[in-house]
């Protein structure tokens, strides 16, 4: 019998946008793209468990997107692929965050999501007319994980959602059970190397434009040096891997040290992709976390957390920022649970996952010599020095080049000025290439009002950089109570002044 949750790709995308806006009016909208590829991921594990894949298959999943996001752009021989290379459902970091934010402030936006997704999960199980028993049991199996976290950060009870077991109309052995069938009736084997084939190959990063973009960074003239030596140590590890050589083990996880805004998650991010280049890493993505994103606030619940961010790094580099603040918290903190999760993981996927743990100099220091384990795992230390005044400056530059600011004599004269006061002045809160980025965006502000003013603005207008526009707001009122009154008046109080 077919089932009643049939609906065409337009008017799920319609539910969808629904279910989302009212999520998003109780959990707030910043969490949109993680929770579109969220659902992505599910649908795809979905239809895993139905019946075939077919092109409405396709125009549903590019629906899956919420208001103001990218629309996918699936095509069927894409999603089949993604389909066949399903995974074990597991809890995202973004529901981990929700249902501890829920606990703290006696609220039920976590429960509220598990009915959101069973509806929109029951929706697109329905694309071919029929809610299998495996497909239901998948929605089960996904709300129940989910219920779990609840239960165990304290969420308070809620709403029930819909039991999908109560809407299967159909038995039919799963997408992925067929797939298997075929193959082992058409002579492949036991069909391993057919899968294998299916798979995607990896599109390697472009090694010389990473190189550039590493020559183009400002300063760290040591820390280039040092990556260009780690770079051509492991070009010849390989080289001597490829020809039978011994290659002496060798541990690739490291320690950033420096102070915020000197280009340490930049230099990580094109490191992982040099290593994916040369063939060290398989992907080369970088997966950024600092403590919110590995710790959960009751025992059990961080290692399965740190072991999701873990999977997600896996070919690639997992970069901890603040990494010390896991050790912080003392011998019943569940950052330690996070660090141990972490050193297994580093040995049982010691070929394809690169741990760089970062932050400032002294606690980072305390944070290696915390654990026997850290400091046999980390021997290679990158340090990142403060950006000088020059530098801040050819920094503030490049961003003007690239965004289309002219900077004239004078601007330029007054943001060295600025930036050199910036550095000799810095204190412990010195933010580096931040406060480059934070003046450059107080510039556009000025820019813009004062360019508003004019009525007829030229392309000139909107490029040119004036000392202005380089002023904060407090110094543009002092100046602006310093000006001299207007003749007119003057001369009229003047007037009254002889009478």
């Amino acid at each position: 019998m077919p089932t009643t949750w049939t609906r065409t790709p337009e008017e799920f995308h319609k539910i969808y946008t629904a279910n989302t806006d009212a999520f998003y009016r109780l959990g707030g909208s910043s969490m949109a793209r993680e929770l579109d590829e969220f659902m992505t991921k599910c649908a795809l594990n979905l239809w895993s468990r139905g019946g075939g894949i077919t092109q409405r298959h396709v125009d549903m999943a590019n629906q899956i997107y919420s208001r103001n996001q990218p629309q996918p752009k699936w095509m069927l021989w894409s999603l089949t692929s993604s389909i066949c290379e399903g995974e074990v459902f597991l809890p995202p970091v973004f529901y981990w965050n929700l249902a501890e934010s829920d606990a703290k402030r006696g609220t039920e936006t976590s429960r509220t999501f598990i009915r959101m997704l069973t509806n929109i999960l029951l929706y697109l199980a329905a694309v071919d007319d029929e809610v299998s028993y495996e497909e239901a049991a998948y929605i089960t199996e996904c709300t129940d994980k989910l219920n779990a976290i609840c239960d165990t950060t304290g969420v308070r009870k809620s709403k029930e959602p819909l039991n999908p077991l109560e809407f299967v109309t159909s038995g039919e052995p799963s997408f992925m059970e067929k797939s298997k069938l075929q193959t082992q009736t058409t002579g492949g084997g036991d069909g391993k190397e057919s899968g294998e084939e299916k798979k995607e190959p990896v599109e390697k990063p472009n090694f010389d434009e990473l190189m550039g973009q590493l020559e183009d960074l400002v300063g760290l003239e040591e820390v280039k040096r040092d990556i260009k030596n780690l770079i051509n140590l492991m070009k010849v590890r390989k080289l001597r891997e490829q020809n039978d050589l011994p290659v002496p083990p060798m541990s690739l996880h490291m320690v950033f040290l420096g102070n915020p805004g000197t280009g340490k998650t930049t230099v990580a991010r094109i490191l992982s992709g040099l290593y994916a280049a040369i063939g060290v890493l398989e992907k080369g993505q970088l997966v950024e976390v600092d403590r919110s994103g590995l710790v959960a606030g009751y025992v059990g619940q961080t290692a399965l957390k740190t072991q999701e961010v873990i999977k997600k790094a896996l070919g690639g580099v997992l970069f901890i920022d603040e990494a010390y603040s896991l050790s912080s918290g003392g011998e019943n903190d569940f950052g330690r649970e996070a660090i141990e999760t972490i050193l297994k993981a580093m040995e049982d996927h010691r070929d394809e996952l690169i741990v760089i743990v970062a932050g400032y100099t002294g606690p980072m220091e305390k944070f290696i010599n915390s654990n026997p384990g850290l400091e046999s795992r980390f021997n290679k230390y990158f340090y990142f020095p403060d950006y000088n005044g020059e530098q801040l400056m050819a920094i503030f530059r490049g961003k003007c080049e690239k965004n289309g600011y002219k900077l004239t004599e004078e601007a330029d004269k007054a943001a060295t000025a600025m930036f050199t006061e910036l550095y000799e002045n810095r204190s412990e809160n010195f933010g580096n290439g931040r406060d480059v980025r934070n003046c450059f965006e107080d510039m556009i502000v000025n820019q813009s009002n004062r360019v508003a003013k004019m009525e007829k603005p030229t392309k000139e207008d909107l490029m040119t950089v004036l000392p202005e526009d380089l002023e904060g707001e407090e110094e543009t009122q002092e100046e602006e109570e310093k000006q001299p009154e207007p003749a007119e008046k003057t001369k009229k109080e003047k007037e009254n002044k002889d009478e």
